[in-house]
């Protein structure tokens, strides 16, 4: 007999914990045969794409039917039994070995829940057994760089109890020269508009993510406002920096069809991507997250080819991290960027999978976190390791969401003047100053 290696899995452990919505959620803790240990707990968003890995919750009225229970059962029994023995120095096999384990098509029999923890607490386990950070087993002797952080100022539609329609009103800096500036630039505009909403009389605390939560008249006036907090904050909009949205138009697109509830507009798919370009003439919009509906592809298209490169279109319930939806995206031009939420396809790998066939279509990509949250840090690694350029976790404020962003921090420090910063994003920082000035 061989001698077990020191990265062998000698246990898998569920635990049931909280996120950041009050709501049971699942962490996974892997211990190997050399002592090395790694724990991962797993997100849930609230606007999910039809396609994601489904999370396993009990049902009934035990906290809503929201907990666990069955998840867990999944990890301490048939996920500890399959894996036992495996190299965790071997995510592609282990992942395998979880997606044979669940054998459907969406991880419902075992819960991606239950499988992107395990999988995550793998890849934390293996680093620990190394001796070394996360980002820095992923990449290897492979440079990295920091990402650039794209960040909620408001929040909107299903993290806001559907108040404005839009889902994320956010801001980017591609005109920072580090990371740090970066977060240095967006606090500054957070507490701007913080302040010019009590002016208004419109602050009435903060949604799912840490943003503003919006008291406006319509979706255009948010813009507007956001506008006017970038210059109030002392910084000229589609300078340094400018908006990024997540319409997650699927909340309320359907079939071809369009309704902004706040403003009582109902409109065709023409008439939709119309609006949308108004707004992209009008304010230093750079990036737009799934614009049309998960079912649009042909708008999705003609919307990307009607934007042009100089704006970043992301896929995000319209891929939900798939590297197969990816490529028949791409093949459609329906898109220019992906955004890679491990927890919507289940397993570390899977989300790798999506990342290469994005680079392979010259997508960019975005690593971004869910709206239920929590302390675990994992997609601050995976966005340094894998050099993805861009992260998304939510706002400047909560603990959940500052957990991410003060990691990437600490992990600029340690690097020096071995790091980078990825910077400017696939899109340029002033092609809507230029077109104003």
């Amino acid at each position: 007999m061989g001698e077990t290696p020191d990265t062998a899995i000698r246990e898998v452990h569920g635990r049931r914990l909280w996120d950041s919505r009050g709501h049971p959620t699942v962490e996974a803790e892997v211990t190997l045969a050399g002592g090395g240990r790694g724990r991962a707990i797993a997100p849930a968003g609230a606007s999910r794409g039809s396609n994601e890995a489904v999370d396993l919750r009990d049902g009934g009225a035990r906290f809503g039917g929201l907990d666990v229970r069955a998840a867990l059962g999944s990890v301490n029994g048939p996920i500890q039994a399959a894996l036992a023995g495996m190299d965790a120095a071997d995510q592609e096999t282990v992942d395998a070995r979880l997606i044979e384990c669940d054998g459907s098509a969406d991880k419902s029999r075992l819960g991606g829940n239950a499988t992107v923890a395990v999988s995550l607490a793998v890849l934390h386990a293996a680093a620990a057994a190394n001796g070394v950070p996360v980002w820095r087993h992923l990449a290897g002797c492979d440079p990295v760089a920091l990402p650039l952080p794209e960040i909620q100022i408001l929040g909107g539609g299903a993290h806001a109890g559907g108040r404005v329609d839009i889902q994320d009103f956010m801001v980017a800096a591609p005109g920072a020269e580090s990371f740090t500036e970066a977060l240095d630039i967006t606090a500054e505009i957070y507490v701007a508009a913080g302040r010019l909403l009590a002016a208004d009389g419109r602050r009435y605390g903060v949604a799912d993510e840490g943003g503003w939560w919006p008291a406006f008249d319509s979706n255009e006036a948010a813009l507007e406002f956001l506008v006017r907090a970038i210059e109030a904050a002392g910084f000229i909009p589609g300078d340094k920096v400018g908006i990024a949205l997540d319409i997650a138009a699927s909340e309320f697109g359907a079939d071809g069809r369009y309704r902004l509830a706040l403003d009582g507009r109902d409109m065709d798919r023409d008439g939709w991507i119309e609006l949308l370009l108004g707004w992209l003439e009008r304010y230093p919009i750079l990036s737009l997250e799934d614009p049309l509906a998960e079912d649009d592809w042909q708008g999705m298209a003609a919307f990307t080819k009607a934007a042009g490169a100089a704006v970043q279109i992301v896929g995000d319930d319209f891929i939900t991290t798939d590297a197969a939806r990816l490529a028949a995206a791409a093949a459609a031009g329906a898109g220019n960027a992906v955004l890679i939420k491990p927890n919507q396809i289940g397993t570390v790998s899977e989300a790798k999978a999506t990342l290469d066939a994005a680079r392979a279509a010259g997508w960019g990509a975005i690593v971004s976190a869910r709206s239920g949250e929590t302390e675990d840090v994992s997609v601050a690694h995976l966005a340094i390791g894998w050099r993805v350029g861009q992260l998304k976790v939510g706002s400047f404020a909560r603990s959940e969401r500052m957990a991410k962003w003060n990691e990437c921090l600490r992990i600029e420090e340690q690097l020096g003047d071995d790091g980078g910063f990825a910077g400017g994003l696939p899109y340029q920082a002033t092609r809507w100053g230029r077109r104003q000035s």
